[in-house]
């Protein structure tokens, strides 16, 4: 594949693969743009929804690369980064949520790619982020945020499972099988970051405040 190099530890990008992931990237964000303008008449309203959901994007990738801990062979705790692409579903819908978690993935693996096989990448990259943005089911509903959060959450955890389980199995713990270990390392780091966040999002006033915000979106 001209756009992929194979070397000891899988895959690197060429210049022609990154040119695609930018394309790919620019798409997205068309995609998300054509959504809300298809959703909504209002030219302003539309304008105020791509904002936000390109702010969320970007502050989710900031707070991607303040990290708790480092794990060695992948994953992290960051600070509450998939927070701010679960509120672009739960303010937004389903449709905002998943397409601004595949920008964000596209973006990580921008900044941080690691190839093993090709779907490898869109296990890890592209439905694990995306699936972050299964917290628009409960846009509408009480404590839909702390909901939406929680299956976005779990949305994120059974596609990295899924890619752990498949694709790393050289790295299980000796003694463990593959899949208790995929379960049980990436569990680790996205619940730990999970219960962190719920903690805070439950806090009366930081409620009131995103309620607030999304009166005003």
């Amino acid at each position: 594949m001209c756009y992929l190099i194979k070397n000891d530890d899988g895959y690197v990008l060429t210049e022609l693969g990154y040119a695609l992931i930018v394309i790919l990237f620019i798409v997205l964000l068309f995609v998300l743009f054509f959504i809300s303008a298809k959703r909504n008449s209002n030219k302003v309203f539309d304008v105020k929804k791509l904002a936000f959901c390109a702010m969320s994007i970007s502050l989710a990738t900031a707070m991607s690369m303040f990290k708790i801990i480092t794990f060695p062979f992948g994953g992290s705790i960051t600070f509450f980064s998939m927070l701010y692409i679960c509120l672009t579903g739960y303010f937004y819908g389903l449709g905002a949520g998943i397409t601004s978690g595949m920008v964000f993935g596209v973006i990580q693996f921008i900044l941080n790619p690691y190839i093993l096989f090709p779907v490898q990448v869109i296990l890890d990259y592209i439905f694990a982020y995306a699936s972050l943005g299964f917290a628009g089911i409960f846009s509408n509903s009480k404590h839909g945020l702390v909901k939406g959060y929680i299956v976005g959450v779990l949305g994120r955890y059974f596609f990295t499972v899924l890619s752990g389980w498949i694709f790393f199995r050289e790295y299980a713990w000796k003694g463990w099988g593959v899949l208790p270990y995929s379960l049980v390392y990436n569990g680790i780091y996205i619940f730990a970051e999970a219960i962190l966040t719920i903690l805070i999002i439950c806090i009366p006033a930081a409620s009131k405040a995103i309620d607030r915000i999304k009166s005003l979106v």
